[in-house]
């Protein structure tokens, strides 16, 4: 599963992540969050920091074999699940989910402030081979 946001995504990305899905079931890209994450119960006041070595960015693509990506759906349809990815539909099913280490410049472009670098980094591939 690819969306269009993420238009930077390099063949090596896509070949390291069906590798893990095919020996693995399911995979997703990621990157290690660089960020510090707060958590907040009311959104005024900081509840907790969560540890950055446990976090990660997802990225897509993200490659599920097709029976679990069904059984996922069906699951999550028959429970009204609230799922945010579709790697999230196979954590429901408690099968694993590979972390495939992908790149920082496979960015989400969801804002006009994203188009420099997105163009940044096209032209720092030069001729896009990698």
């Amino acid at each position: 599963v690819h969306d269009a946001a993420r238009p930077l995504v390099t063949a090596a990305e896509v070949r390291a992540v069906m590798e893990d899905a095919a020996e693995h079931g399911a995979a997703v890209l990621g990157v290690p969050s660089k960020a510090t994450i707060k958590e907040s119960a009311d959104g005024s006041f900081v509840l907790r920091t969560i540890p950055r070595s446990r976090l990660w960015e997802i990225h897509t693509p993200q490659v599920i074999r097709p029976d679990l990506l069904q059984q996922g759906f069906d699951k999550a349809l028959k429970e009204n699940l609230d799922v945010t990815d579709d790697v999230s539909l196979v954590e429901h099913l408690g099968s694993p989910v590979r972390l495939t280490l992908g790149e920082y410049t496979n960015i989400k472009i969801t804002t006009p402030e994203d188009m420099p670098i997105a163009e940044s980094i096209l032209a720092e591939r030069g001729d896009g081979s990698e």
